[in-house]
Parts: structure tokens; sequence; C-alpha cells
């Protein structure tokens, strides 16, 4: 993000006055007199409520805000296709699978929020970014690699959360719809408009300069993430209610309402969806950045980690389960907008409403960091243009003075206006989130963390330890390669009867 004038004067050491001793010469004929000691003045550092001891401003975040940041990132679209995924695997799969994966992003985060500082956790230099934690733990090819990851994965949530408020705004019209015509109008409509207003919608909230700024709207969607969910998870109960039964069988869904091949497939899709659905080590780092120390960040980190995981894993296999027992092979692949419910539609549409203004919310929390990546580098490349340094205050009654940048205008509103056409182009819901979670879960969650992990302990090759981190790492290495392909897969289906820029709901 473009450097704002943080200076301050170069932090100063305790100064250390040791006491040279007199050493007694016994063969020395004459007491040459002692030089008088030097003496230095013992200068206290200078402490500041503006700024950081690194000259940057003062942090105010907390486990609170840590763990709404977290649970808006986690929670995200991801959790309304848990009920098919589940359908994919069945009720003992399924479940399993999301345990698993809760306990491998809850080790792997705590791994990585220990590489937030070089050397010591308390006291060492800060790493800012991500890709700043593994160029100080790995550094060579892999930072450039980690880098390409990491935002063509933020670029791809993008993408997706796109598509997904776009999905959930048309199915609040067609709810409405289907209940003046009583189920007698198809109502079938294009998702364009749709994402045309959430990309307008983005380009305004995209103009908020930093991460730390965005932490009310982070509050903001986590409980719009909490709104939905406990609607989805409320109409769950109640249609099993209506039932009187479980649907739904122990081996997911069965062979005949698909094609073997299918299932094979749509079970390696599941897993993508699932890994989706809990990424958000990404921009753990960036995160963390936003917390106010003392105390160390990484105990803070931990906590929030821990509450947020916790939470969202009873949240999951609620809405997931429920919804797979509400429907069994019929679980739609977006719980709110597959109308597998349609009464009381009303309901619906808050739920969506809340979709909506949580999904505004996420894309910010995780577009952030990416922008600052490119503002950063575009600032050091070219320092002396006014187009790209060059800030502006401006003022806002009851608010403030906001800092206006004619660079970061036109980058964001570019980015934005890209991710919008691409999703026009694609707009496939499930295949993307599987395509997104097979591609960021293994290298961005597991593997980096434990490379990061193993290099800061100096872990020998070989040792219990190493092999037991590097068959956690293959293990997913393998997961995250079949998500892959059954995601792609089901692009590659989608793609036979598609339509650039004319796909109707």
């Amino acid at each position: 993000m473009l450097s704002r004038s943080r200076t301050l004067p170069p932090r100063i050491h305790h100064a250390k006055v040791e006491e040279n001793r007199d050493t007694r010469h016994y063969l020395q004929i004459e007491t040459q007199p002692k030089p008088p000691p030097a003496t230095h003045p013992i200068i206290e550092p200078i402490y500041s409520k503006c700024y950081d001891d690194d000259g940057r401003l003062k942090r105010t975040g907390t486990v609170w805000t840590a763990t709404s940041h977290i649970i808006t990132a986690v929670i995200g679209s991801g959790v309304l296709s848990l009920a098919w995924a589940i359908g994919q695997l069945g009720w003992v799969a399924g479940p399993a699978v999301m345990l698993i994966f809760a306990l491998v992003i809850l080790y792997t985060s705590n791994l990585l929020s220990q590489c937030y500082r070089s050397g010591d956790p308390s006291t060492g230099k800060r790493n800012y970014t991500y890709m700043d934690a593994v160029k100080d733990r790995l550094g060579g090819r892999k930072v450039m690699i980690c880098g390409l990851i990491q935002y063509l994965n933020l670029f791809g949530v993008a993408i997706g959360y796109t598509i997904a408020a776009s999905i959930s705004m048309m199915a609040i019209k067609r709810s409405n719809c289907l209940y003046k015509s009583k189920g007698k109008d198809p109502c079938h409509m294009s998702s364009n408009g749709y994402m045309i207003t959430f990309g307008i919608t983005e380009v305004l909230f995209s103009q908020i300069p930093d991460f730390d700024q965005v932490w009310w709207l982070s509050i903001v969607a986590a409980i719009m993430s909490f709104t939905y969910s406990t609607v989805g998870l409320s109409l769950g109960i109640s249609k099993v209610a209506e039932n009187g039964t479980f649907k739904g069988s122990l081996m997911g869904i069965s062979i005949g309402t698909v094609t073997p091949t299918q299932k094979l497939w749509r079970s390696m899709q599941a897993l993508g969806a699932i890994a989706f659905a809990y990424s958000y080590s990404i921009i753990l780092i960036e995160i963390q950045d936003t917390l106010r120390f003392p105390p160390a960040e990484y105990k803070t980190m931990k906590k929030a980690t821990s509450i947020s995981i916790i939470v969202t894993t009873v949240f999951y296999l609620l809405c997931g389960c429920m919804g797979y027992a509400a429907f069994g092979d019929d679980a739609p692949g977006n719980l709110l907008t597959g109308f597998g419910f349609k009464n009381p539609y009303w309901l619906l549409d808050i739920a969506n409403v809340a979709i909506v203004v949580h999904l505004v919310g996420a894309y910010q929390v995780y577009c952030q960091p990416l922008f600052a990546f490119v503002e950063k580098w575009s600032a050091q490349r070219w320092s002396k243009k006014a187009f790209i340094t060059e800030e502006y205050n401006i003022p806002i009654p009851l608010l403030g003075t906001f800092k206006f940048n004619i660079f970061r205008l036109v980058w964001r509103t570019i980015f934005v206006a890209v991710t919008t056409v691409i999703s026009m182009l694609l707009p496939f819901f499930n295949d993307v989130v599987g395509i997104l979670g097979a591609f960021g879960f293994w290298p961005l969650t597991v593997y980096f963390p434990l490379e990061m992990y193993i290099a800061e302990k100096k872990i020998r090759k070989w040792t219990s330890q190493w092999v037991g981190l590097q068959i956690l790492s293959v293990t997913c290495l393998l997961i995250s390669l079949a998500a892959a392909c059954g995601s792609v897969a089901g692009v590659v289906l989608d793609l036979k009867s598609y339509r650039p820029f004319r796909t109707t709901y």
C-alpha cells in the first residue's frame, strides 16, 4: 500500500555502560593512575501513543477484531455448498473430512502465526505480509512462487465472491417472482446486471486505503455471515421436521442418481469445496499485522484462530449436515439459492441480503492485501511520480479526512472491473469454489507454513518430527490434486452447454 509519512527518529536502545575492572599486575613496579571511566548518558527509548516501535502507525487490533476478520474470511459463500459436499461424501466421510480439515487448518495457522516476527516471536522484526514471512524464512524462488500463488488465489476469490453475490441477488428477485406466480412462472433471468451492480459497490468500498481501516466492515460482515448461516440451519431443521426423517446415506449420493464416473468426480470436487470453506491462511499474516502490541501478536492470533475455527466448524457441521438431512441426494449446490427452500420467501430474502452484505465485506478482506502489494511495489518503482505517490486530503463531514490517491482509484477500479467481467464469463459457482479451494489449500495453508516452521526450528531431515510433517504435507497435496481434478472436470461439463454472457438461472 502507499507509504504514508510514518517517520520517527531511529529507535534508540538502552546504552550499556560496563565498568572496567582493575586488573592487578603484581609484577608491575609502578602503579599507573587509573583513567576516569567514560560516562555515557543513558537515554530512555521514546514511546509514542501514535506510532509503533518501527515508525508505523500504532496498531489497535484485538483478539475480537482478528476473530471478526477470520470469521468474515472463513464463513463465506463456501458454507452454502457444504450440504452438497456432504451429499457427495455421505454421513461417514462428509463430517469426518470436515473435522480433519479444521484440525489441519488450526495446526498450520498456529505455526504460521509464529512466523510474523523474525527470530524472537515477541520482539523480533515484523513481517508485514505472508510473502515477507516466506522471504525471511525460506528466500529464493520460493518467495516468487508463494507470491504468485497467493495473489492469483486472492484474485480468484474475488471472482468467486462476485458470482456468489449475484446468485443471491437473483435469488431475492426469483423468490418473490415464484411467490407471486405461485410457481407457474419459471422466472429465468440473467446474472450480468447483478454482477455489474456488485462490482460498482466494490469499486466504492475498494477506495478504503488500508486493511486496518476495514475493521468495521469486517464486523458487519461477520454478523451477516451468522445471520444467513442461522437461517439456513433453521430452515434445514424445519425441513427435517416436516419430512419426519433424516435423508441421505452413509456413502453419499447413490449410483443410479449419478454414474460411477460422476460419483468419483463429484466426491473429488466436494473435497475442494470443503477446503475453500476453510481457506484464510493467505491473509493470516496481514490480519495479524493489525494487532496491537503488547501482548505478543502470535499469542493474540492463536486465541483468535482457536475461537474462529471452533465457531466455524460447529456452524459448518450444523449447516452442512442439516442441509443434507433435509434434501438427501437432492441437496442443492447453494443451500439458500438452489430453491430447495421456497417458503417463507421473506426469510429467504433476509438471508440472501445478509449473504450479499457479507460478501461485500469479505471481498475487501481478501483483496486489501493484493491492493497493498501492487501499490507498495508501484510506489517503490516510480517513487517520483505524483500520479502514484501523491495523496490529497479530502474533508468529509462527521467522518474526518479521506486520503485520496489517483493511482489507487484507477488501479482498484480496473481490478474490480476485470474480476466482474471474468465472473460474467465463468458463472459456475460450485466449480469455481472447488478450483479455488484446491489451488490454494496445499501450498498456502500447509506447505509454506510447515517449511517455515522447519526452517525456524532447524528440524533436521529424517528425524521423526520432520517425517511426520512431510507425511502431513504430502497427504494434503494428494487431496488438493484430487479436488482440482474433480473441479476441472465439472467446469468442462458446464462449458458444453455454456454461452458467454448469456447464462440464465
